[in-house]
């Protein structure tokens, strides 16, 4: 009997696992596409047409307190201004690879050469990284480029 019991409680645990890692899979796909478009609307704002901003004429601290008395926590000055980063930096939408989190984007776009933010992407992503694997990986390179310099 013991046996039955154990299988069954295997079986329930492996649809309850496989139902949360749905759930996460969605909701951080969905979490991705709002900040982008977040960011799009923005950008959009922001150059009202033109090719390049006219910074100054836009504030988003004034949309960062209207977003957080609305919403709540994750829209202050300095997540909104990533959410605009993330739109400029992917600006196809359906090049933003959702086997990340925002995390792992908000670290990837402190990355100012594109050839190594691509790097760290797609390591992320094959590698499985974690986004705290993929600080300790950045922080790892930036270490050894910084010890090359010194020499």
């Amino acid at each position: 009997m013991e046996v039955s019991e154990d299988s069954l409680f295997q079986s329930i645990k492996e649809i309850i696992n496989q139902s949360r890692e749905k759930v996460f899979r969605i909701a951080n796909s969905t979490l991705l596409l709002t900040y982008w478009q977040i960011g799009q609307l923005i950008v959009e704002d922001e150059q009202k047409g033109k090719e390049r901003a006219e910074y100054g004429k836009y504030t988003l601290k004034k949309l960062s307190k209207k977003l957080t008395l609305e919403f709540g926590k994750g829209f202050d000055e300095s997540n909104l201004r990533n959410m605009r980063s993330f739109y400029n930096i992917f600006p196809i939408r359906d090049a933003v690879r959702h086997e990340l989190s925002w995390t792992h984007y908000r670290l990837l776009l402190r990355q100012e050469n594109n050839q190594k933010r691509i790097y760290y992407l797609n390591e992320s992503i094959q590698n499985n990284w974690s986004s705290r694997d993929l600080k300790r990986q950045i922080n790892s390179l930036a270490c050894k480029s910084s010890a090359k310099s010194r020499h």
